[in-house]
């Protein structure tokens, strides 16, 4: 399932049974980092232009490196996303992606300044995310094999409901929708 993405995300105001689980269950977080993604909008299309987006373009920003970014959630201009195709690459000049994506047209959107903690579990990432503007999350990202992703879904929803972890509902939008106030 490579260049799929099947995840689901969660407000997490206190993240202490979770990480509680988490370490009990002998998972390791990673060292908190800081990741700075800027998005844009396409010369040839407006991505906000559906009612509902479900395209993203980013080039990101962290300590370890920088990457770009391109996401098509599905099923297009539905609400609820049940995976994405997603593309990405690291790229060694962040500034340079920046700079030829303003050369070919790609205007910025919206910034999205985060602090990550990941931790891996089985075949699941389970990210923890503070977001300047937006609050507390929490991502589950499968990361195993599945013949599909129906399958993988419902490997990822058996695993999180495991954890034993009272989570609220699922939240079907990104980062950059809650800062751009866009409900889908």
């Amino acid at each position: 399932m490579r260049h799929i993405e099947i995840e689901k995300k969660f407000a997490l105001p206190d993240p202490t049974a979770l990480i509680a689980v988490l370490t009990e269950r002998g998972a390791i977080p990673s060292a908190p980092t800081q990741q700075v993604d800027a998005y844009y909008n396409a010369p040839d299309r407006d991505f906000l232009e559906p009612e509902v987006v479900s395209e993203w373009l980013r080039i990101r920003g962290e300590e370890t490196g920088s990457s770009i970014n391109f996401k098509r959630w599905h099923p297009i201009d539905e609400v609820t996303k049940t995976h994405a195709d997603e593309y990405e690459f690291t790229v060694g000049d962040a500034e340079a992606a920046r700079l030829m994506f303003d050369a070919l047209g790609y205007r910025p959107l919206v910034t999205v300044d985060k602090t990550r903690t990941a931790w891996m579990l089985d075949d699941v990432e389970i990210v923890l995310d503070h977001v300047v503007d937006a609050g507390d999350f929490v991502e589950f990202e499968f990361k195993g094999e599945a013949d599909s992703v129906e399958a993988a879904t419902e490997q990822l929803i058996k695993f999180i409901a495991g954890l034993g972890v009272e989570l609220d509902k699922p939240i079907n939008r990104g980062y950059p929708h809650m800062l751009l106030r866009r409900e889908h």
